[in-house]
């Protein structure tokens, strides 16, 4: 297939006013400025002519709960917290991700093309977070990187939670001493089984929670911390740098009082949700400016919605309003697509458009930061997956 016609915002640095994109067995093997001319065709060829439409990577949602906490299902769609002990690092979201649930249509209706999904923050350790693109039934064939992250939470949501069953935490030092100790006991798990080598006479009997957290300790899977307040992100970094892990500052909402600090300790943050209300005392000081803040000062930002907490298809929107807010109109575009997919460890193949990354594609009739602007085409992996040409004719039937 060929994308012709549009502006193409590669997220690379390049940009190309009337370019060309061309498409084969689901990835960009070729992209340059002017039409299709002596571009190599294949035996089949379909040519998508988009004249003056935006052509961008695919947006990318950095942290949400999409169809692990499904829209309009009550309980029996609600598969975010389990929450009757603090630690369960062995939970897979994968385990629970409904690619059916209605929120993966709308975003891929946005133009978004692939998300963080994972559970929720009742629990100091949480369990694994995946990766995934949004369109297709069966969750396996969406995957593209599970796991990808171990949630981890701090603050007011652990403390309410446990507070109401009487038992630990009901503390922040409760919520640090927790996940210092399951830390700790997955290092000496780690050790032990290292130290046996081959056989398995020497090594530890068997344990799923600790097992879950070897990916963390060797740096494959950051920590992905739930942190609203200024003390919460730096008890986070505190446990982050005591044992050498990579994490990310999720929602990191006061962020901005304390940007410069955050910039040299070098953790990137997922702010939002902004677009919500001040549910919380944890969130009293969020606002859009946050992330315009943070970037200015030099940290690695993206931005999410937190669905459901506000809509996944409001992802543009955000990013349109953090710029009103200060962000920088490149960087606003950049914290939906680039930045998500280095943060979340998946920037070899989605968040930009380069030859041989996976030609996850969104476009639009316009920036889509303005809330006028629709989404004409969504395409997944080389394939049409929203034509808005065809919903409009669905509509008028």
């Amino acid at each position: 297939m060929f994308i012709t016609g549009g502006r193409i915002l590669t997220m690379e640095g390049q940009e190309y006013e009337n370019g060309t994109i061309q498409i084969e067995n689901g990835k960009i093997i070729a992209l340059r400025e002017g039409a299709i001319g002596d571009m190599p065709a294949g035996k089949e060829k379909k040519v998508l002519d988009v004249q003056g439409a935006w052509i961008m990577p695919g947006l990318i949602e950095a942290h949400c709960h999409m169809g692990i906490t499904e829209e309009k299902k009550g309980m029996e769609g609600d598969d975010c917290n389990e929450n009757v002990e603090p630690s369960t690092p062995h939970l897979r979201a994968v385990d629970a991700i409904n690619s059916m649930d209605a929120a993966f249509d709308d975003a891929v209706r946005a133009g978004i093309t692939s998300a963080m999904i994972g559970p929720g923050s009742s629990n100091v350790v949480g369990g694994q977070f995946a990766f995934v693109k949004t369109r297709g039934r069966c969750i396996d064939d969406l995957i593209v990187k599970a796991p990808a992250a171990m949630k981890v939470a701090f603050g007011e949501n652990p403390k309410v939670n446990y507070a109401g069953m009487g038992k630990s935490p009901v503390t922040r030092m409760a919520i640090a001493a927790i996940l210092r100790e399951a830390l700790f006991q997955a290092g000496q798990y780690k050790k032990q089984k290292e130290n046996g080598g081959d056989d398995f006479t020497k090594r530890p009997k068997f344990d799923i929670k600790l097992e879950a957290l070897i990916p963390v300790l060797k740096k494959e899977i950051p920590l992905k911390a739930h942190v609203h307040r200024v003390d919460d992100i730096f008890t986070a970094i505190r446990i982050a740098k005591e044992y050498g892990l990579s994490m990310t500052l999720d929602h990191c909402s006061e962020g901005h009082l304390v940007a410069d600090r955050l910039a040299e300790e070098g953790f990137p943050a997922i702010v939002g949700p902004d677009l919500s209300s001040r549910s919380k005392i944890e969130v009293q000081n969020m606002a859009f400016k946050t992330v315009g803040v943070l970037n200015a000062a030099g940290v690695k930002t993206a931005i999410t919605t937190d669905h459901p907490v506000s809509l996944i298809q409001s992802l543009p929107l955000c990013a349109g309003l953090a710029v009103k807010a200060g962000l920088p109109h490149e960087e606003g575009l950049k914290a939906i697509t680039i930045h998500p997919a280095q943060i979340c460890g998946v920037a070899d193949r989605v968040g930009s458009l380069a030859v041989g990354k996976d030609a996850d594609i969104a476009i639009f009739d316009g920036d889509p930061m303005e809330i006028a602007t629709r989404t004409l085409y969504t395409i997944i992996n080389g394939e049409i997956v929203y034509d808005a040409s065809e919903d409009a004719i669905r509509k008028e039937a």
